[in-house]
């Protein structure tokens, strides 16, 4: 490892709550770096004694850091990290992640060469929880987008909206996270981790790599299997959308911002067009039919509308009718990220 900085380059940024059983992992892994110009600010989220035991464990190390706060939520924990932060580039690092061993090398290398990059953004493996090591999956391959080029890519707007959204755990120069208000606190049902790209890919120099320089852990709970919590998803990403494009005031930005909110909604309502009619309230799956449609006029979209038209009795005799409907809202299940 080489010799510590007195000033570090990267601060790490790591907000704790109920996840102090996989924390000593991430720690290890920031402390396994081959650069050592990093410091790690955990914030013990919610006053947890053990989160405060295990970092109190790596005290010999003085560029690990604790913050202890009452609970302020996430967004709350990475902000209080970034108040007390010395570095000149902040990396969120949630405390049941990893980052590899040449993650403070690479990025400081590529920076090093590009010095007019704000922003540098990764890839990242991913690691099912209870599962051996990692998968050969990565992150950005996961939201059905291509790795950038060994180069580095530059990132847009258009691609963020596209779905395109950086693995969390980028490099963010200091002057660029300030300009944009970092994870933004006390704006309700939102997604900070999107809205932040949004702003850096508009005004800010934002560059990808394809180097998997993370290690992104799956929780059981997936989100895709909680249909609440796919409503809640969906529902803050068209929120942070629409507060994105109202923020820019730019025609070109807000006509951007419109058709990912559309897409979002149009699956929306396919999806509890099915569910209603499964439920039985027919003329409720009408009415989200007719959203869908309004929202794009796609061929599914008029199919399930017409299958629709019929009338209610002859429909809840129709049981293939029926599986057609479900095989409708399983194709219009969107993905857990955008």
């Amino acid at each position: 490892m080489e010799e510590l900085t007195e000033q570090p380059v990267l601060s790490f940024l790591t907000p704790v709550y109920r996840t102090e059983e996989y924390l000593p992992e991430t720690i290890n892994s920031v402390l396994a770096q081959t650069d050592g110009a990093w410091e790690l600010v955990v914030v013990d989220n919610g006053r947890s004694d053990e989160a405060a035991r295990v970092v109190a464990s790596y005290a010999r190390d003085e560029r690990v850091r604790l913050v202890r706060q009452e609970n302020r939520g996430y967004t709350g924990g990475v902000m209080a990290a970034a108040a007390v932060a010395r570095g000149d580039y902040f990396c969120v690092l949630d405390s049941d992640d990893l980052v590899a061993p040449d993650y403070v090398r690479a990025v400081r290398r590529f920076l090093a060469a590009h010095p007019d990059v704000d922003a540098l953004g990764c890839d990242a493996r991913l690691f099912v929880d209870g599962e051996q090591g990692p998968t050969g999956r990565g992150y950005l391959r996961s939201l059905g987008t291509r790795p950038p080029s060994p180069a580095g890519d530059r990132l847009t707007v258009a691609d963020v909206l596209a779905g395109q959204v950086p693995y969390y755990t980028a490099a963010i120069r200091r002057q660029a996270w300030e300009a944009v208000g970092g994870y933004e606190p006390g704006v309700p049902d939102i997604d900070e981790s999107v809205l932040i790209w949004l702003r850096l890919a508009a005004d800010f120099q934002v560059r990808l790599i394809p180097d998997q320089l993370g290690v992104y852990r799956v929780r059981e709970q997936s989100l895709s299997r909680d249909p609440a919590k796919i409503e809640q998803f969906e529902g803050a990403l068209i929120r942070t959308f629409e507060m994105f494009a109202e923020e820019s005031a730019r025609p070109e930005l807000i006509r951007a911002a419109e058709r990912p909110v559309r897409r979002l909604r149009y699956h929306q309502a396919l999806r509890r067009a099915r569910w209603s009619f499964m439920d039985g309230d027919i003329q409720r799956a009408r009415s989200f039919a007719w959203d869908a449609v309004r929202q794009q006029r796609t061929v599914r979209a008029f199919a399930v509308l017409g299958s629709l038209t019929l009338p209610s009795a002859l429909l809840r005799l129709l049981y293939p009718m029926k599986q057609r409907l479900a095989y409708f809202g399983r194709r219009a299940r969107p993905q857990t990220r955008v």
